[in-house]
C-alpha cells in the first residue's frame, strides 16, 4: 500500500512541477510578446516613419548636390580633374608599393 501512496505522491509532485514549468514558460512567452509589441510600437509610429523619410531625403539631396558640383567642376576644368584623378591613383600606387616593401623587410 505504501508503494501506491509513493507513486501517487510522485505523480502529484511531477504534476506540480509540470504546472510550475508551464506557468514559467507562459510568463516568459507573455514577456516576449510584450517586448515585441513595445519594439513594434516604437518603430511603427508615424514619427519614426517621418524621421526615416526625412533622413533618406536629406541623403539623396546631399548626394545629388555633390554629384552636380563634381560634374560642374569636370565641365569647367577637365584638365585639372584629370590631374587630380591621376595624382590620386599615383599616390595610391606609391603608398601600396611602399607599404608592400616595408612588409617584406
Amino acid at each position: 500500500m505504501s508503494t501506491r501512496r509513493d507513486i501517487e505522491e510522485r505523480l502529484d509532485e511531477l504534476g506540480d512541477r509540470a504546472r510550475r514549468y508551464a506557468g514559467d514558460a507562459g510568463d516568459t512567452a507573455r514577456g516576449w510578446i510584450a517586448h515585441g509589441r513595445n519594439a513594434a510600437a516604437r518603430f511603427d509610429g508615424e514619427g519614426y516613419r517621418r524621421r526615416l523619410a526625412r533622413a533618406a531625403e536629406d541623403f539623396v539631396d546631399e548626394t545629388n548636390y555633390r554629384y552636380r558640383r563634381l560634374r560642374r567642376q569636370v565641365n569647367r576644368h577637365p584638365v585639372a580633374t584629370v590631374a587630380i584623378v591621376a595624382g590620386t591613383i599615383g599616390a595610391f600606387l606609391l603608398l601600396r608599393r611602399v607599404l608592400r616593401d616595408s612588409d617584406e623587410d
